[in-house]
C-alpha cells in the first residue's frame, strides 16, 4: 500500500496537464500512486493520461463517460485510491519539488494526524508568484498534533482541497464525498477540518497555484455561480447532523459564508449582469436562514453583512460606489501629500548641499538597503575601531534596521535624515551605487567597495549581451563612476576588470576584500556558535550551496533538487541553502537535511559555519577560497550561462576545486570523498594564490588607513604562509582517496582582463 495516493482530475487542461503529472512524477519520494482522472475532456487530457500510465507503473488512468465536474472526478479517483493519505492536485497546477517527502516527513513527525495542512504560492503568466498572505497561519511552533479548537483561525485560509493532506482512513469513516457543480471545496473542506481529530501544519509551499489568463472555471462568466448557495446548505446540514461542532463552529462559518457570497458578487468575471439581482435576492434568504450570533464582524465586514441582509441591489450598488469613491479620494489625497512630501525634502536637500560637509561623518549602505553586511559592513567596522573620531550612519529599509550595530546610526530611506547624510557626509560608502539623484561634492570621498571577485561580465563589458544589461542605461552607469574616488580591488584580475568596465578618474585601491577579513579572524568557538545557531547538527557536514542568478532565467529556480542531494549523501550532511540577494526570497524549503539560509544576515558567517562551498559562477568562490575550505562547482548550465552573461575565464579550466556537470556526479564527489581530497587542495591553493593575494585579515583597516588618513600599504600584508583561517569543524567520513602529488596543476588565466574569446 503507497504512502500517498495523489489525485489529479483533468479536464479541459491539456497545455499543463505534462506538467502537472511530471511534477509529480519527478518527486523524490516515490512511495505513492498517481491517479489521474479524464472528465471525460474533449481535448487531448486523455491520450496524455494514457501515455504517462504506459510510462509509469505509478501512474493509474481513470476514464469517466461523460463530463462529471471536478467533485465527481475526485470521487471517481478517490473510489481507486489505496494510500495512507490522500492529496488532490488540479490538472493546471503543480507540486513543487521536494513537497511529498516534506508532506512525508511531517507527517511522520506529527504522529500520523488526520488531517494535514501546507501552503501554496500563486504563480502568474509573467513568471511572478506570490505565496499565500496567511502563509503565518501555518506555523509549526507549538504542539502538533492539535485540534481545530487550538488553532481556529485555519478557518481563514483558502477553503480548497488541494492544500492538505488527508488520512483515507479518516475520510472513509466521515463519508466524506465531493458534491458536484462550483465552489465543491466548501462542502468537503469544512467538516473535515472541524471533525479532524487531530491537525498539523507544514510551513512549505508545497502547490503552485497556476493563475490562467483565461479558461479557469471561477473566472468564466456563468450561472454555475449560483451553485456556492447548494454547497453551503450542504455546510450547514452537515452541522444538523453534528450539534456537538455545530455551537462551536456555525458563527464563524456563517460569517466566512457572507464574506464568500459578497465576493461571488462583487467579482466582475463571475455573475451574469441579468442574473445579478437575482442572486442578491438569494444571498440575503441564505443570510436570514443562517445567521448566527457571534463574536461580531469587523467595520468592513458589518458593512457586507448589512448589505447582504437588507439584499437591495441599487443599496449595495450605492454602497459600493461609496467605498470606491473613498478610495479614490483617499488615493488622490495620499498622492497629493506625497508629491508635497517631495517637493519638501528636495527643497531640504538642495539647503543642506549649501552647508558645510562635515569631516567627522561617513555613511554606508549595500545593496540597495538591504541590511548590514557585503564590505561596506567590514568597513563601516574598522571606522569605528581605526578612526574612532568619525561618526558612522547606516542606511537600509525599516525591516533591515536590526542589522545595523546598536552604535552605528540607523538612516531611512527618502527621510529628511537620510538626505542630510548624503549632502553632508564627508564619506560615502557603498557596494553599488547611491541614489540616482546624489550630487557628488567636491569635498566628499566616495568609496565604491564592489561586492567580490569579478567572474562574469560587469558594466561596459554588458554592452553585446542584451539578457544580461536589460536595458541598462551605460551613460548613467558611466555618469556615476564618475563620482567614485576610489575602487576596491581584491586582486590585479579585478583591478584590469573594474578600470576597463567602469573607466573612470577613480584611484584603485588593490588592497583586497574587506569582507574576507572575518574569516582570519573568527574562532573555532566563533564558528560552534554559528553553526548552533542555524541549527546545523552536531558532528554533521555542513555544505553551503550557495548558485548566483541567472540573467536568461526569470525568477529563482535551483538547479539541484536539494532535498533529493541531501538524502542521496546521508545522515552525515546537512545542506544550508542560500538564495541570491537579487532574488529576495528563500532558495528551498528547511525540511531534514536541508536548512534554508537565505534570510540570514550576512554570507560571511555561513562561509564559517560550513565545511565546503557548493556554488556555480558567484563570486563567492574567491572569498571562500580565502577561507581554505573545499569548494566543488556546479556548472551544469554553462553554455547557456556564458552565452547569456559572459565570463571573463572560463573557471573550469582554472577551478577551485572539484568540478560536476550534474547533480549526480556532484553526488558522487561528496559520496567518493573527492571534494576534500589532496587534488582538490592543490586546485584549491592555485585558485587561492591567484585571487586572495591580499585577503589577510586586516584589508578594512588598510582601507580606512588609506582613505581617512593617507597611509599607504599599511599594514603590511601578511604572507600567504603565516596566515590563519577561523578552522572548520572536524568531520567524520570515509578518508579521502589521494590523488597523484605530482598532477599537472591547469595554467591560470591570463590577467587581460577582457572577454573571453
Amino acid at each position: 500500500m503507497p504512502r500517498f495516493s495523489v489525485i489529479v482530475p483533468a479536464y479541459k487542461v491539456q497545455a499543463y496537464l505534462h506538467e502537472c503529472l511530471a511534477s509529480v512524477l519527478e518527486q523524490s519520494f516515490t512511495d505513492f500512486e498517481l491517479i489521474a482522472v479524464d472528465d471525460c475532456s474533449p481535448d487531448a487530457c486523455g491520450a496524455l493520461i494514457d501515455e504517462a500510465a504506459a510510462r509509469d507503473p505509478r501512474v493509474r488512468a481513470v476514464h469517466l463517460e461523460e463530463n462529471a465536474g471536478l467533485g465527481p472526478a475526485r470521487n471517481a479517483g478517490m473510489e481507486h485510491a489505496t494510500g495512507d493519505y490522500l492529496l488532490f492536485l488540479d490538472g493546471d497546477d503543480t507540486l513543487t519539488p521536494g513537497a511529498l517527502q516534506a508532506v512525508a516527513d511531517r507527517l511522520k513527525r506529527t504522529e500520523e494526524p488526520d488531517l494535514l495542512v501546507f501552503d501554496y504560492a500563486r504563480t502568474y503568466w509573467s513568471g511572478d508568484s506570490a505565496r499565500n498572505q496567511l502563509a503565518h497561519l501555518l506555523t509549526e511552533e507549538g504542539p502538533a498534533p492539535f485540534e481545530l479548537a487550538d488553532r481556529p483561525a485555519l478557518l481563514r485560509l483558502l477553503m480548497v482541497a488541494w492544500n492538505k493532506a488527508y488520512r483515507r482512513e479518516f475520510v472513509a469513516r466521515e463519508g466524506a464525498a465531493f458534491p458536484a457543480g462550483f465552489y465543491e471545496d466548501a462542502p468537503w473542506t469544512y467538516p473535515l477540518l472541524m471533525a479532524a481529530g487531530s491537525i498539523a501544519t507544514l510551513d512549505r509551499v508545497c502547490v503552485h497555484y497556476r493563475q490562467r489568463r483565461h479558461g479557469s472555471i471561477l473566472h468564466t462568466v456563468s450561472r454555475g455561480h449560483f451553485d456556492v448557495f447548494d454547497q453551503y446548505e450542504r455546510v450547514f446540514a452537515f452541522f444538523e447532523r453534528r450539534p456537538d461542532l455545530a455551537a462551536a463552529w456555525r458563527p464563524m462559518v456563517f460569517r466566512r459564508m457572507v464574506d464568500h457570497l459578497a465576493a461571488v458578487y462583487a467579482r466582475p468575471d463571475r455573475l451574469p449582469r441579468a442574473s445579478r439581482a437575482e442572486f442578491l435576492r438569494r444571498a440575503r434568504a441564505h443570510y436570514r436562514r443562517y445567521r448566527t450570533p457571534g463574536t461580531p464582524p469587523g467595520l468592513r465586514a458589518r458593512a457586507r453583512h448589512t448589505l447582504l441582509r437588507l439584499g437591495s441591489r441599487r443599496l449595495y450598488g450605492a454602497a459600493t460606489a461609496a467605498v470606491r469613491g473613498t478610495a479614490r479620494a483617499r488615493r488622490l489625497a495620499t498622492g497629493a501629500l506625497r508629491r508635497a512630501r517631495g517637493a519638501l525634502l528636495r527643497a531640504h536637500y538642495r539647503v543642506q548641499l549649501r552647508l558645510p560637509v562635515r569631516d567627522d561623518q561617513a555613511v554606508f549602505s549595500a545593496y540597495w538597503g538591504q541590511g548590514y553586511r557585503c564590505n561596506p559592513g567590514a568597513l563601516e567596522a574598522a571606522f569605528r575601531e581605526h578612526a574612532p573620531h568619525i561618526r558612522t550612519a547606516w542606511i537600509a529599509a525599516p525591516e533591515h534596521h536590526h542589522t545595523v550595530p546598536l552604535g552605528t546610526r540607523r538612516l531611512t530611506p527618502g527621510t529628511a535624515a537620510y538626505w542630510t547624510a548624503l549632502a553632508r557626509s564627508k564619506y560615502l560608502v557603498n557596494n553599488v551605487n547611491f541614489d540616482r539623484r546624489l550630487v557628488k561634492r567636491p569635498e566628499q570621498v566616495l568609496v565604491q567597495t564592489q561586492h567580490g571577485t569579478p567572474l562574469k561580465h560587469m558594466g561596459l563589458d554588458l554592452l553585446d549581451r542584451p539578457a544580461a544589461a536589460r536595458g541598462t542605461d551605460f551613460a548613467a552607469l558611466l555618469a556615476r563612476a564618475d563620482q567614485w574616488d576610489y575602487v576596491l580591488s581584491a586582486n590585479r584580475h579585478s583591478t584590469l576588470v573594474w578600470e576597463r568596465a567602469f573607466p573612470a578618474a577613480y584611484t584603485t585601491l588593490e588592497y583586497g576584500c574587506p569582507r574576507t577579513d572575518a574569516f582570519q579572524r573568527a574562532t573555532a568557538g566563533d564558528v560552534a556558535r554559528i553553526r548552533e545557531s542555524l541549527g546545523v547538527p552536531p558532528g554533521t557536514t555542513a555544505i553551503l550551496y550557495a548558485p548566483t542568478h541567472r540573467d536568461y532565467r526569470r525568477g529563482q529556480r535551483s538547479p539541484l533538487d536539494l532535498e533529493r542531494v541531501a538524502r542521496r549523501l546521508g545522515p552525515g550532511f546537512v545542506v544550508l541553502a542560500r538564495a541570491h540577494h537579487a532574488y529576495g526570497g528563500a532558495l528551498a524549503a528547511t525540511s531534514g537535511h536541508v536548512i534554508d539560509v537565505s534570510g540570514h544576515r550576512g554570507v560571511e558567517e555561513l562561509c564559517l559555519a560550513s565545511d565546503a562551498l557548493v556554488t556555480d559562477y558567484s563570486s563567492l568562490m574567491f572569498d571562500y577560497a580565502g577561507l581554505d575550505r573545499p569548494i566543488v562547482l556546479h556548472l551544469a548550465d554553462w553554455d547557456a550561462y556564458e552565452a547569456a552573461r559572459g565570463c571573463y575565464f572560463d573557471v573550469r579550466e582554472f577551478p577551485p576545486g572539484a568540478v560536476a556537470r550534474g547533480e549526480d556526479e556532484l553526488v558522487d564527489i561528496f559520496a567518493s570523498g573527492h571534494w576534500r581530497g589532496s587534488r582538490s587542495a592543490q586546485l584549491r591553493g592555485a585558485f587561492r594564490g591567484r585571487f586572495c593575494p591580499f585577503d589577510d585579515g586586516r584589508v578594512a583597516e588598510r582601507v580606512v588607513r588609506r582613505v581617512v588618513y593617507g597611509e599607504v600599504g599599511v599594514p603590511g600584508v601578511v604572507p600567504p604562509e603565516e596566515r590563519r583561517p577561523a578552522p572548520a569543524v572536524a568531520v567524520s567520513g570515509v578518508c579521502p582517496p589521494r590523488s597523484p602529488s605530482d598532477a599537472a596543476l591547469p595554467h591560470p588565466p591570463a590577467l587581460s582582463g577582457g572577454p573571453t574569446p
